[in-house]
């Protein structure tokens, strides 16, 4: 576990919900009501060097947060992201996995939602 890790030192009074093997916060620059992150406790990179427990563990509060949210804020929908790597847009060197629910309205068009990533390639249904 680094020092400088921000994840590896959230004390349990600003998780939201957790379990043996993950927690979640939320995101401290939400950019909708009720953005969370899920992160694993174990210092780990990249997703695809979890275990298969500690996979499991994250996925499951994914669905807690999902069902808090849908309770607290009643979204139309949710974005589920990771941003795996530096070239992926990731800055905090801790996995998390981005819970955004999403609001009627909250943008004029929706479509090709994770697309828009790369603007030129995300209207692909006009192709």
């Amino acid at each position: 576990m680094p020092d400088n890790c921000p994840f590896c030192s959230i004390p349990e009074n600003n998780q939201l919900i957790q379990n043996e093997l993950a927690f979640a916060i939320p995101d401290g620059f939400p950019i909708s009501p009720g953005h969370t992150l899920i992160i694993p406790k174990r210092h780990v990179v990249s997703f695809f060097d979890l275990t298969p427990a500690e996979r499991t563990a994250v996925f499951d509060l994914v669905t807690q947060a999902k069902t808090q949210i849908q309770n607290d804020t009643n979204p139309a929908g949710f974005n589920i992201g990771i941003n795996d790597g530096a070239a992926a847009g990731q800055t905090i060197p801790h996995l998390h996995i981005h819970l955004i629910p999403r609001y009627e309205g909250d943008t004029p068009d929706p479509r090709g939602g994770v697309r828009w990533i790369f603007p030129d390639k995300a209207v692909y249904w006009e192709d």
